[in-house]
């Protein structure tokens, strides 16, 4: 019997379904939805609020793959290691902090986007496909402008890019990851140069432990004050951030493209 109902359930499911596949149309006929005066059709503000909700969901991931957010939160978070001290900052500050880094860096690749595809397609000058390829642009060019040759050569390989692929014309799908390698990268540099002045303290804190005979004692503690101290003598949060931040108004290496071997 349970079975019985549970294929009348399903038949009536797929007969209403079919109903309104068959309907749709002659309802689509009738039925009209305003979002808004204007000129603009019902379709293209639909997509405009699908595209919307769309980005507004991918947004962590927009700006971890597209902006500078990558190289400002490992290098900070290299930088709390080589101090040392453990959660501190913890996690939120520095993510917060890297989010405001972030907005200050891509302020003005934000404006440029904004004002080349977003606003125009918000005023309908544009359709919905030009829009988003203008707005990409000035995105494009930032990750371009901070990715190495060789990792844009080597996703346009493994892509089976033609040879004669430009990287002005190189898929999103090549120049996103290839932007997020070279950040790491550089990311890991910069940790290095920050990693060794503290390295030296640790070693010379060692070495006066071991002189003293006081082998039982942690280094890692005593290095611990001289670090924060170090740091803060040298205005540290200032070269590091300032640095990081001139990082990216120097532009990457020259993009080239992939060789015919």
């Amino acid at each position: 019997m349970r079975t019985t109902h549970a294929i009348r359930v399903l038949v009536a499911m797929a007969a209403a379904g079919a109903l309104v596949m068959l309907a749709g149309p002659a309802l689509a006929q009738t039925f009209s939805l305003d979002l808004g005066g204007g000129e603009g059709t019902v379709t293209g503000r639909i997509i405009q609020m699908v595209a919307l909700i769309t980005v507004l969901s991918v947004a962590p991931s927009i700006l971890l793959m597209a902006t500078s957010f990558t190289r400002l939160v490992v290098v900070f978070s290299i930088l709390r290691h080589a101090m040392g001290t453990q959660s501190t900052p913890p996690n939120m500050v520095l993510i917060s902090l890297s989010m405001f880094m972030t907005a200050f860096i891509m302020a003005p690749t934000v404006q440029q986007s904004w004002e080349a595809g977003i606003a125009p397609l918000i005023n309908e000058q544009v359709e919905e496909l030009e829009a988003f390829e203008r707005a990409v642009e000035p995105f494009r060019a930032f990750m371009l402008r901070h990715t190495r040759g060789k990792d844009l050569e080597l996703m346009l390989t493994l892509s089976e890019a033609p040879v004669e692929t430009s990287s002005e014309d190189a898929s999103l799908l090549a120049v996103v990851p290839a932007f997020m390698i070279s950040e790491l990268r550089r990311a890991f540099e910069i940790g290095f140069l920050i990693y060794v002045p503290f390295i030296v303290i640790d070693m010379v804190i060692a070495s006066v432990l071991m002189s003293m005979g006081m082998m039982m004692l942690p280094p890692m503690m005593l290095a611990l004050p001289f670090k924060l101290v170090f740091f803060v003598l040298v205005d540290g949060w200032y070269l590091v951030v300032g640095s990081l931040v001139q990082s990216f108004g120097e532009g990457g290496e020259v993009v080239v493209v992939p060789s015919g071997g």
